[in-house]
């Protein structure tokens, strides 16, 4: 293995080995440090610069950061669980340092990521949910102090909850979001890549950016095991979390094998964590994001030092994620920046935990207020016991309890008044950050439009006291994600009945409001589809893509006015350039539908100023090229417009579907339907995608193929909307005894009941 160039052992530099200062000085002025605090002894001359000896656990090669989202300590052997096999994180550990007790500050991905990169808590850096917020420009995070000490860095990332746009790609040479194609009505946290497929983008990176003598910093980020849990099938003995679990460690091997096979693995410092765990049923929560307890905030943390040293220590001294930066630095023989509550762990790893400060250490849950209504969780964790700050305060003695079942508050009134008031001075008297403000001209608008509430955006003025517990909204939270399932499984009236239960007696909860509308929406319930949304927008006017949904079902059901309004606020209220993108693609598709073609291209044309890789004016000059006949002028235009989004996160709503219908116009079957497809692929209850496929197979003769489409058709959509295309598709295709079965069977399981509006 070729070994890393190593610095003289100490004393003044030969003059040909003088090194360049300028990227120190860089990273002292952004620390606001005087330029002495860089050496421990007078400068020999003005043209040698002097650097101590590097420390026993010092750092200076290469730095690996591998965060497994979603991943609970105590599923991994490590910890104890014999549930899972975990070869490759067990042999990391076997050469590393293992924190027993490490925890996470937000049971969410975007908050606690930032506060991994910034050593400011939530509260701090003012991140505090997955949506509605992004990292502030005032912000440093750790890739820009890296930098300045000659560090190239990259990020690669499995989510789109921590796409480029939320800011934390700021500071890396590289940084990989590139997700795989996705139908654009997913939800954030379905949007994401397969770890195995973000490996090989970290492999590739370290081809051209690592060799022995690199100084790099790599961070890759896995979304295995989040919800849904889908592991290949080679795990399927495990239990569908755990699978995820042992597919993640067959990733972090293939990573750590190729740092080996690069003679990297030695030299490099590797830390590898979670952002926060899962709930998996413990204390009512099926995953994450409500509750403050050992399952959801505790976290695996291990770190390997260079050369594997105190390799096997075992550390039992609670710490947390803001704890990481300050670590980064001091192990590279820099400077802590002022003001953080983070304490670096280097005394820790080297078995020195005397003197370490004994603070509590904090979490909050925000996720309950921001989308369902409920009072907000603040949590304070010490040595022994956990302080919940909640309408029902909670204490429990960790030593003794460990999974926190007896509620010893009523009982130990002191320690909860000491714990309160320390985590008062954290959070002061609960004042809650808004995702994202509206503006006076844009709630005038909202009013003109009817909406109701009368707030900016979600409710943060309401005392969390006088907000339900999210204890008692927890088995609302199992009914929902029951409702979220049968609509899985394609039972939509008893999903549509069990949300509307839930509203009934919640009708505070906007999540569940956007989730109905959504499934009425399916359902060709278009006017009670309106409705719900508008719900979700009353409670919370600055959500843009519940705004977009209501302009999109006024689109469907051709009032134009009211489509065009609710996008243009969609767009006003948008607070990332993505979101404001898609507010105007939706808002070009609309000016199209009305046949105003200027509207149309200036629509277009924001939104790729809002997002430069969305390549909308040429779609909308090739939608207007296929509206008049012109296909053999538009098909080129739709084919580069398809290369152009190929790298997008998101795909482009119809393009496929334009592709295909163009090629069919076109006498090309063959490729018409692969396009078709790929649309039905991507938006798989897209009726009038599944009705083409079904006449072009019939217009070649494949009277098969036209058929189990239209059976595919009504799996996809048993609604009465499908039932009604696929009984005016056997008429089409003159097969009349067919399409009366069809409605008989639809007035069976409808009652005959006409498409609702």
């Amino acid at each position: 293995m070729t070994k890393r160039r190593r610095r003289p052992s100490g004393g003044v530099r030969p003059a040909h080995q003088t090194v360049d200062d300028g990227p120190r000085r860089r990273l002292r002025a952004r620390l606001g440090l005087p330029l002495g605090a860089l050496v421990t002894a007078a400068l020999v001359t003005a043209a040698l610069v002097w650097f101590p000896r590097p420390p026993p656990l010092g750092v200076s090669g290469p730095i690996v950061l591998v965060s497994i989202d979603t991943l609970r300590a105590d599923r991994l052997p490590a910890y104890g669980y014999a549930g899972v096999a975990t070869p490759a994180i067990d042999r990391l550990v076997a050469d590393a340092v293992l924190f027993e007790r490490a925890y996470s500050h937000s049971p969410q991905t975007l908050p606690a990521h930032v506060s991994m990169f910034t050593g400011l808590l939530p509260v701090e850096h003012g991140v505090r949910d997955n949506l509605g917020f992004a990292v502030g420009p005032e912000r440093t995070l750790l890739p820009e102090l890296l930098a300045p000490l000659g560090y190239r860095s990259a990020a690669v990332v499995s989510s789109y909850v921590l796409r480029k746009e939320v800011g934390l790609a700021r500071g890396f040479d590289t940084y990989d979001d590139r997700l795989p194609a996705a139908s654009p009505d997913l939800s954030s946290a379905q949007v994401q890549r397969d770890g195995g497929e973000s490996l090989q983008v970290a492999e590739r990176w370290l081809d051209g950016n690592a060799g022995p003598d690199s100084r790099f910093f790599l961070f890759l980020h896995l979304y295995e095991p989040h919800a849904p849990y889908a592991p290949p099938a080679r795990f399927g003995r495990y239990e569908p979390y755990d699978g995820e679990i042992a597919y993640a460690d067959e990733i972090v091997g293939g990573l750590f094998d190729a740092l080996r096979a690069r003679g990297l693995y030695d030299d490099a410092l590797i830390v590898l964590l979670s952002d926060h765990g899962e709930g998996l049923g413990d204390h009512g929560e099926q995953e994450h994001g409500v509750f403050l307890y050992d399952e959801a905030i505790r976290v695996p943390l291990v770190v390997k030092l260079p050369g594997g040293r105190e390799a096997g220590r075992r550390v039992s001294v609670p710490v947390q994620h803001i704890d990481l930066l300050p670590t980064l630095l001091d192990l590279l023989g820099e400077p802590v920046p002022g003001g953080l509550r983070g304490r670096s762990l280097r005394p820790l790893l080297a078995g020195d935990g005397a003197g370490w400060p004994r603070r509590g250490l904090y979490a909050e849950a925000m996720y309950p207020r921001y989308h369902f209504g409920w009072s907000e969780l603040y949590a304070l964790t010490t040595d022994r016991y956990r302080y919940i700050r909640a309408p029902r305060e909670e204490l429990y003695d960790l030593v003794a309890d460990g999974d926190e079942r007896e509620n010893l508050a009523p009982q130990r009134a002191r320690t909860v008044r000491e714990l309160r008031e320390t985590l008062g001075g954290l959070v002061g008297d609960g004042a809650v950050a808004a995702p994202a403000a509206v503006s006076d001209a844009v709630l005038a608008r909202l009013r003109s439009l009817g909406y109701l509430g009368g707030g900016g955006a979600v409710d943060t003025e309401t005392p969390a006291a006088a907000l339900k517990d999210p204890k008692d909204g927890i088995g609302v939270l199992a009914r929902y994600r029951e409702a979220v399932d049968l609509a899985g499984r394609l039972e939509f009236d008893a999903a549509v009945a069990r949300l509307e239960e839930i509203l009934a007696d919640n009708p505070e909860m906007a999540d569940v409001w956007l989730q109905l509308g959504n499934l009425q929406a399916r359902t060709g319930r278009l006017t009670a589809a309106v409705e719900s949304y508008r719900r979700a927008v009353g409670l919370n006017p600055a959500d843009s893509v519940a705004l977009r949904a209501v302009a999109s079902t006024h689109l469907r059901l051709r009032q134009w006015d009211a489509a065009w309004e609710n996008g243009l606020l969609a767009a006003d209220v948008a607070r990332t350039p993505d979101h404001r993108a898609r507010a105007h693609e939706l808002l070009a598709r609309i000016a199209l539908v009305r046949d105003d073609r200027d509207a149309a291209r200036r629509q277009a044309e924001l939104a790729r100023d809002a997002d430069p890789t969305l390549p909308l004016p040429d779609f909308v000059r090739a939608r207007i090229l296929h509206e008049d006949g012109r296909y053999a002028e538009a098909l080129p235009v739709l084919e580069g417009t398809l290369e152009a989004v190929r790298s997008r996160t998101l795909a482009m709503p119809e393009l496929h579907f334009y592709l295909g219908d163009t090629l069919a116009r076109l006498d090309r079957p063959a490729e018409a339907a692969t396009h078709f497809r790929e649309e039905l692929r991507l938006a798989p209850h897209d009726l009038r995608t599944r009705a083409s496929l079904a006449m072009l197979h019939q217009s070649q003769g494949e009277f098969d193929a036209a058929a189990r489409t239209i059976g595919e058709l009504l799996e996809a959509a048993p609604t009465p909307d499908g039932y009604r295309l696929a009984a005016q598709l056997w008429e089409m295709f003159g097969a009349h005894g067919r399409a009366a079965d069809v409605r008989a069977e639809a007035a069976r399981l409808f009652g005959g009941a006409r498409r609702r509006r």
